[in-house]
């Protein structure tokens, strides 16, 4: 197991943050060498600034809470940022679809958001809650075909947050070198390691610097 700092995606996604607060959340990723922080579209470019020779890389969410934008929405999104020079994408599916069996339309946008930035990582947040082990099954399985990089448990924002079984399920069932991230709910060292022992190769959390630190 690698350090405990390197599997965490500090995350500040709420609709009221400031950027005072992504200066704070930047400072507190550099002091802890975290993998990234995520963040939303609008604060890649202060997050790129402020963490300028770090080391740690901007993410960013897509399609984000809902996974109901369109594909060419979802594609102009990335886009954008990738222009901006953020480094990791966390796409939402379109959950609907997935459920209405729409396995073509799920696959070929995850593909599409894939294509927008050749070689860079793409997360697919597949919502755990709303799926059947069955779904969960297919939405992993349409990630790893697609060419995505992770696929990731929850967005936070709606019912649900990581689980062990989640977890344990995703990590059985991708293929290559497709990883898992859990996302939504992790506040604890101990939550943080359950993961991790169940697969998970990196976390989602807006507690980063408590986990680490034992606080």
């Amino acid at each position: 197991m690698k350090p405990l700092n390197e599997y965490i995606d500090h995350t500040a996604l709420k609709a009221f943050v400031t950027e005072e607060k992504i200066a704070q959340l930047c400072e507190e990723a550099k002091k802890y060498s975290f993998a990234s922080v995520c963040i939303n579209p609008c604060n890649i470019p202060l997050a790129k600034k402020l963490l300028a020779g770090s080391g740690v890389k901007v993410c960013t969410v897509i399609g984000f809470p809902l996974g109901a934008n369109t594909t060419a929405t979802k594609v102009a999104e990335t886009r954008d940022a990738a222009g901006m020079g953020c480094d990791e994408f966390d796409m939402v599916i379109n959950v609907g679809a997935l459920k209405d069996g729409k396995l073509d339309y799920v696959r070929n946008e995850i593909r599409a958001v894939v294509d927008a930035v050749p070689g860079k990582c793409v997360k697919v947040i597949i919502e755990t809650a709303f799926l059947t082990d069955e779904e969960k099954v297919t939405a992993v399985r349409l990630a790893c075909e697609a060419g995505a990089s992770f696929v990731k448990t929850c967005t936070g924002f709606n019912e649900g947050v990581a689980t062990v079984a989640d977890v344990a399920l995703m990590k059985a069932n991708v293929s290559g070198k497709v990883k898992v991230k859990a996302s939504a709910g992790i506040r604890t060292r101990k939550d943080a390691l359950a993961l991790i022992g169940a697969g998970a190769e990196r976390l989602g959390t807006s507690a980063g610097t408590a986990i680490v630190s034992g606080e």
